[in-house]
């Protein structure tokens, strides 16, 4: 309908072009919204005072010229002029119930727009370090990656969905290296484990694994681990990083060829878990992308070499250091350590540079809110690679907070105290996990109250919206069981029976969901579609609340039930791009 409201205006600038009010050249944006108050009518626009400066008259004298234009259409009953210049529309009642015919024939199809034009996108998201389960707070970016690409998908493009996998590096090897000290333990090792080691019970799982398939062929004597390896934190010159730097050389010199079975055994044990997590969390990848599989081909080195070539890297203090102040960034960056270990930031400049050449049209990461400094420097290796900084699109998330009956829960993943994305799924459920993790911006700092995701109550909105859809149902069972069968074609030729307040206000909301996913999608704002879909079950239940659908009158059961079939359809596919089910009982 809105569309329709600008279809007018758009005469309307023509007629006006042709009249000589305006010059031929003019090209106004035409810009219709819903009013907020309805005594201003249905929809609003700006366009006098868009036309105000090309016209030469004030905005309410551009109004006046405007009117006779589009008063006349049979969508319209009336026009005003509002304010300095504003338009206001009021639109015919039977044509709020045009939406419903829409929505029927469209089914899950409706509300999907082509915005992206087929643009195709890769949405990278998660890819927590493979270094133990995922907690908390991975799960909203989990939660808004996932909520992303549906939107994207949703509105045209096309969308493919990919998890980094960080199988490389120091922290992997701090993993190994705890994984063989607990594998000692457990064959009757005594040792103090380093402070910088991860700690979770997951880790003696694993060591666990380790010895049932090598039994103890893999042990070694403690002194001779601990054998020139620098004092951990809380020694007289201790440092807990030297330390475990110290204990990686050790394990990888007395393991020799077995500390790969080690290293594999580990990340293949916690990379399972992570998939297992994820899947149970409705959350689901394309591709699984190996960061040890750009060493392992040489692209890496292969890049960094290409930046060589094109001056872009120097050697300082023995380490290859990347010139990312040329584009802006507060510093240089080290891709080549002085031991020879490639940074990180290597690793992200050849998959970034991976990701052009697979011929995506836009890159989309999301990260932490702690990695926003990392932001520049990827966008200057990518220009320096001269490839297009604008195709990459960085989206932060910020750490959610968890909440148990006031009180804040510890998060700590090398220390092991942290509530797991499985508890959370197993506490509060996963519907209620996956809207909680998406219903404000993701920027925006959140406390996710347990309580309130496990209650049953107006006051929890995933609980209000699902009742709303099992409402619907509940109404539609109760009308075959009293012997009157739903016709939807007979509902769709009875809607001018529709005459409520409440039955034009419902229709109203469900006619803007199309433009709502193509709105939140190019901003990726999936917390639209939870504050759309409020509205909705808001307004079915003030429609539930004010009258009855199963009534004698044919024509009017017939067209209310209509009404809520397309009410239910439109829950359930705004629920469906959140990956939260829509049941028809609670």
């Amino acid at each position: 309908m809105k569309q329709q409201i600008a279809q007018i205006l758009t005469q309307a600038v023509q007629t006006l072009k042709e009249q000589g009010v305006i010059p031929e050249d003019a090209q106004p944006r035409i810009h219709v919204e819903n009013t907020k108050d309805k005594s201003h009518g249905d929809f609003a626009t700006n366009l006098a005072m868009m036309l105000t400066k090309v016209a030469g008259m004030p905005p309410r004298a551009v109004a006046e010229k405007i009117i006779p234009l589009v008063e006349s259409d049979p969508l319209v009953t009336k026009v005003e002029i509002a304010g300095p210049g504003f338009i206001n529309f009021f639109v015919n009642e039977s044509a709020k119930f045009d939406v419903v015919k829409t929505i029927l024939d469209e089914k899950d199809a409706y509300g999907r727009v082509n915005v992206g034009q087929g643009k195709s996108v890769l949405v990278e998201f998660v890819s927590a370090n493979p270094t133990g389960p995922l907690h908390v707070g991975h799960g909203r970016g989990a939660a808004y990656g996932a909520s992303v690409s549906n939107l994207l998908d949703a509105a045209g493009f096309q969308v493919s969905r990919e998890y980094y996998v960080n199988d490389a590096g120091r922290q992997m090897d701090i993993l190994a290296t705890s994984v063989w000290l607990r594998y000692l333990q457990a064959c009757g090792e005594e040792l103090t484990f380093p402070s910088n080691g991860y700690k979770g019970d997951y880790i003696l799982d694993i060591a666990g694994q380790i010895k049932v398939q090598f039994s103890e062929t893999l042990k070694k004597p403690v002194f001779e681990v601990f054998a020139g390896v620098h004092p951990d934190e809380g020694q007289p010159e201790g440092d807990k990083e030297l330390h475990i730097d110290d204990l990686i050389v050790k394990t990888k010199n007395l393991l020799d060829s077995h500390y790969a079975d080690v290293f594999k055994i580990a990340v293949d044990s916690i990379l399972a878990d992570i998939k297992e997590d994820l899947e149970g969390f409705n959350v689901r990848f394309d591709n699984w992308f190996s960061e040890k599989s750009l060493m392992d081909s040489g692209v890496i080195d292969a890049a960094l070499e290409k930046l060589q070539a094109a001056g872009k890297i120097y050697e300082k203090g023995g380490a290859l250091w990347f010139k990312s102040t040329d584009y802006g960034d507060e510093k240089d960056r080290v891709v080549v350590r002085d031991n020879g270990l490639k940074t990180y930031f290597a690793s992200d400049i050849a998959y970034h540079f991976n990701k052009l050449e697979r011929g995506f049209d836009l890159l989309i990461d999301i990260w932490g809110s702690d990695h926003h400094g990392y932001i520049p420097r990827v966008r200057a290796a990518m220009e320096a690679m001269e490839t297009d900084p604008t195709q990459l699109e960085v989206l932060l998330v910020q750490f959610a907070i968890l909440y148990r009956g006031g009180e804040k829960l510890a998060m700590s993943t090398r220390s092991g105290e942290f509530v797991t994305l499985r508890e959370l799924r197993e506490e509060v459920g996963v519907d209620a996990a996956r809207f909680f993790y998406v219903q404000r911006k993701s920027e925006q700092h959140m406390d996710f109250d347990l309580d309130l995701a496990k209650s049953q109550s107006n006051e929890n909105p995933v609980y209000y919206i699902q009742y709303a859809h099992a409402r619907i149902c509940r109404v539609l069972s109760q009308s075959v069981d009293k012997g009157y069968q739903l016709d939807l074609n007979a509902g769709l030729a009875s809607l001018d029976k529709l005459t409520l307040v409440h039955e034009a206000d419902l229709a109203t909301e469900l006619a803007k969901f199309p433009e709502i996913i193509a709105r939140a999608a190019v901003v990726y704002e999936p917390h639209q579609i939870a504050y759309y879909l409020k509205d909705v079950a808001n307004a079915f239940h003030s429609y539930y609340n004010a009258g009855q659908f199963i009534v004698e009158d044919d024509a009017i059961r017939q067209a209310r039930l209509t009404l809520i079939s397309a009410t239910k359809q439109v829950l359930q596919n705004g629920l469906t791009l959140l990956d939260v089910s829509a049941p028809e009982s609670m």
